[in-house]
């Protein structure tokens, strides 16, 4: 069995909109197809080319598209005894991007899609983001390492924006 280790980097954005005005940011530069009707689709595509048609007309002005929101704040709301801040983490991505990283490093199957995790504290609205290219960076490969640059910069750019 091998192992490897693998040190995260995390950016960590803090701005000082409201929590639904910082998500709204990072939804005006996201696609939100509807899954449930998309993946059919896609996985009914009888060409690379009309896949391609398919992500591309699926997402946003940042290259990605939700295929997930996952309500983390609900437990805490839940609970009388916790702090009932928001919390929302969106699994966020882009298969023809997943596809050119897979192809060097397979694993990055593992990281992509990517999750953005939209938080409520004391101190303002968080918007917290691991990179593609910490996750890797050990496996040593330049060129899905640049890929994974790529893809981090669009995601660092979604929520700088969102933030500001």
């Amino acid at each position: 069995m091998k192992s490897t280790e693998i040190r995260v980097e995390r950016f960590n954005v803090v701005s000082t909109k409201s929590f639904e005005e910082t998500l709204a940011g990072i939804y005006a530069g996201i696609g939100r197809p509807e899954m449930s009707s998309l993946a059919p689709k896609l996985a009914a595509a009888e060409s690379f080319s009309e896949f391609e048609q398919l992500v591309n007309g699926a997402v946003g002005t940042s290259d990605l598209m939700e295929f997930l929101r996952l309500d983390l704040g609900m437990a805490l709301r839940k609970d009388p005894a916790a702090t009932a801040y928001k919390m929302i983490r969106i699994i966020a991505g882009n298969p023809l991007i997943m596809k050119r990283m897979a192809e060097h490093v397979p694993d990055a199957g593992s990281y992509a899609p990517v999750t953005i995790l939209i938080y409520e504290s004391q101190d303002g609205i968080h918007l917290a983001y691991d990179t593609m290219a910490s996750f890797l960076s050990p496996y040593g490969n330049a060129k899905a390492l640049e890929i994974a640059k790529d893809l981090d910069s669009k995601v660092l750019k979604l929520i700088s924006r969102a933030a500001s």
